[in-house]
């Protein structure tokens, strides 16, 4: 049996700088979750299951978030790693499943990083039509780069700043279209206020239950990157105190900015008007007759794209470097340079995220469909081993004679709220089979997975025979 790991022996696993607070921790986390999915494609989940039925689906989705985030708590108090969650799975699932884990983790922040970029260098085409997109996906691309070769430190501080205008968008959001709910706003085409009746037009539910179900998985991924917190653990100062403080902050404020946005939004725009062509921001904002409501958007929509990229490509280092310090792949993409940034492991990533944007402009019907349908269930499947992970890790610290009252955090309820968040995390995968549009990413990931179980099993054959020489 594995003996739980504590933070005692932490220092033998990792050569990275403990350089970041608990303020750097929330906007990194808000980083990877507030993007565009909020901003941009927020409507279509409106469109689809409704007013009330979207709010509905985004409390589901922040009481999972909540349970999958205090397994996480756990655990990244307990073994603040980087990498956390693919150790964990490692440890108390087996070495295959973290494998599993880290490829899945690292594929979805890669396949991010070439759409962010080529959504930048669009939204920038929209100011200077006469640049090519390519150039200003170049000039983002080294940027980004840039801010995370050079120190963990900086990477923070232009993640808390990237963040904070998303922030600041979202409160004033919120802020102005309840003025406009209690008619204090006039809008344009009212006589009015408008009061919340937009939240039943045809029904709670007009397109049926089944369909506040079917986009569950559009609902849980967009919070996804919540879990950066786990990935940051090994690079954050008194991880014991900090890591508690960043998930319970994140949490409530992120429940506060979502669902708040979502009640905006299905309280002042008709769910038959609701979609993907454009931003449910840009809607409300100019039924308020803001100008250039547009431009204000498209600012802080290109601040998420450049966050969400930022952390991103920390993220898929941070898991490259992890599967190196675990001896899985080669030792190389350990080693740090001068800063304490992985470089190696930095520029594979980068080049990682340039092979999909690549395959975005060559092979998008093909190659990148899959990659994308892959990378949208497997922030989920993470999920499942997070909360599988800290069942089993409680188990053996129990069994091994250890007692709860020595873990510094604990998750409350034990064993309930890691079954529940591992049951509605599947859940969350399997309900897309009612979306035909997102029913393929299963037949897909299915495979992909399948491959990845058996890529491990071939690279566990050789090194033992390689070993035996």
């Amino acid at each position: 049996m594995t003996t739980p790991a504590t933070v005692d022996d932490e220092a033998a696993t990792t050569t990275l700088r403990r350089k970041m607070g608990t303020r750097h921790l929330l906007m990194i986390s808000f980083g990877g979750v507030i993007g565009t999915g909020l901003f941009l494609s927020s409507g279509y989940t409106i469109s689809q299951a409704g007013p009330f039925g979207t709010v509905l689906a985004y409390t589901v989705g922040a009481v999972l978030v909540y349970l999958v985030m205090m397994c996480l708590g756990e655990l990244s108090v307990a073994m603040p790693y980087t990498g956390a969650f693919h150790v964990y799975a490692t440890r108390y699932i087996g070495p295959a499943t973290g494998f599993v884990v880290a490829v899945l983790y690292w594929l979805t922040w890669t396949i991010a990083l070439g759409s962010e970029f080529t959504g930048a260098g669009l939204i920038m085409q929209q100011w200077f039509p006469g640049t090519p997109v390519w150039v200003w996906s170049a000039l983002f691309i080294a940027v980004i780069f840039a801010l995370n070769v050079s120190s963990v430190r900086l990477f923070a501080e232009a993640e808390t700043v990237l963040s904070s205008i998303k922030i600041a968008a979202i409160i004033i959001f919120i802020v102005l279209g309840t003025l406009a709910i209690v008619g204090i706003i006039p809008l344009i085409g009212h006589d009015r206020a408008p009061g919340l009746t937009n939240l039943t037009e045809g029904g709670l539910f007009p397109n049926g239950i089944g369909a506040v179900f079917a986009t569950m998985l559009t609902v849980n991924f967009a919070f996804s990157g919540t879990e950066l917190i786990g990935i940051t653990a090994g690079e954050t100062k008194d991880p014991t105190t900090t890591v508690p403080r960043a998930i319970h902050a994140t949490l409530w404020r992120l429940t506060v900015f979502f669902i708040g946005s979502m009640v905006v939004m299905a309280a002042l725009i008709p769910w038959r008007e609701a979609g993907v062509d454009r931003s449910p921001f840009v809607l409300v904002f100019a039924s308020m007759g803001i100008p250039f409501a547009a431009d204000i958007m498209n600012v802080v929509v290109l601040a998420a794209i450049l966050s969400a990229a930022n952390s991103g490509l920390y993220a898929s280092t941070r898991m490259l470097w992890s599967l190196s310090n675990e001896g899985t792949i080669p030792a190389a993409f350990t080693r740090t340079n001068r800063f304490g940034v992985p470089s190696l492991a930095l520029a594979a990533s980068m080049i990682g995220g340039l092979l999909a944007l690549l395959s975005s402009v060559v092979a998008a019907e093909t190659v990148y469909l899959v990659l994308v349908s892959i990378s949208g269930l497997a922030v989920m499947l993470v999920w499942v081993a997070i909360a599988w992970s800290q069942f089993n890790f409680r188990r053996e610290w129990l069994a091994s004679g250890h007692t709860v009252d020595e873990l510094s955090y604990r998750v409350p309820g034990y064993p309930v709220v890691p079954i529940l968040a591992f049951a509605m995390s599947l859940a969350s995968c399997v309900l897309i089979v009612f979306d035909s549009g997102q029913r393929s990413a299963l037949f897909y990931t299915i495979p992909f997975v399948a491959l990845c179980y058996a890529a491990f099993a071939l690279l566990k054959r050789r090194r033992a025979r390689d070993a035996s020489r």
